[in-house]
């Protein structure tokens, strides 16, 4: 069955007058599973996880269109991912009542200083029902788009104004190499789910959302450069390792 982000595409795709025409991409024919060129399909390692912590995705437009958009990865991996389109002017009742549902605890994750400090959270109640946590599942909102169409979610979505706002510290710098940036804390939305896992104690889901980003990288480059396929590199050797460990 097609994931949320899946989901989210086709209806886009649906509302398009022309085809959709990744800048710069490939223009080869294309797998409907991973979006990668057909000969550079990576549908056969996709590691599904079922987790305490559900993800709910805030795209931008055309960001379910791009065959480089990191959602869809966090969606193949996060069994409990949500995804639904950004618009200024209306919300989807949907995601308000994912927003309401007593089940979830839903964390904005952004930036701190864009926030009223009394907003801001550097941590999470526990994924699990022990007597640390409220019983709540983390629900982690990404305002997936450009830094710009980002600012733009968080500042015009009323229905979050409510919510607590997670302010990330990585320690690392950005290993995205899809989209160019000139700032390594500008972090892809795989990336940000994975930082998002571990304070959740979903460290299983954290490092296959890791190595899942790195045999994705390898196959899309590969794809756009025309290059054969490393199935016994370090990038797949590192994934399977790790499923097989999970």
């Amino acid at each position: 069955m097609p994931h949320a982000v899946a989901l989210l595409r086709a209806a886009r795709l649906a509302r398009s007058s022309k085809p959709f025409l990744a800048r710069g991409g490939f223009k080869r024919e294309r797998c409907e599973g991973c979006r990668l060129a057909t000969m550079h399909c990576m549908c056969a390692v996709r590691p599904t996880m079922s987790t305490r912590a559900g993800v709910c995705l805030l795209m931008a437009d055309i960001e379910p269109l791009k065959p480089s958009n990191t959602g869809w990865l966090v969606a193949d991996v996060v069994a409990d991912t949500f995804a639904f389109g950004w618009a200024r002017t209306e919300v989807d009742p949907a995601l308000l009542a994912l927003l309401g549902d007593p089940q979830w605890q839903p964390y904005v994750v952004f930036p701190g200083q864009y926030a009223a400090p009394e907003r801001v959270v550097r941590s999470v109640q526990p994924a699990d029902d022990s007597a640390e946590g409220s019983g709540k599942r983390p629900l982690f909102i990404l305002l997936d788009g450009t830094w710009s169409e980002a600012r733009k979610m968080f500042g015009r979505s009323p229905y979050l104004d409510a919510l607590p706002v997670l302010s990330l510290e990585p320690k690392q710098i950005s290993q995205y190499k899809l989209r160019r940036s000139g700032r390594g804390d500008h972090f892809c939305t795989s990336e940000v789910a994975a930082l998002c896992m571990d304070l959740a104690g979903e460290d299983g889901a954290a490092r296959t959302l890791e190595a899942y980003l790195a045999v994705f990288t390898h196959h899309y480059l590969s794809a756009k450069n025309q290059q054969p396929l490393a199935w016994d590199g370090v990038e797949h050797r590192g994934l399977r390792a790790l499923v097989r460990a999970l």
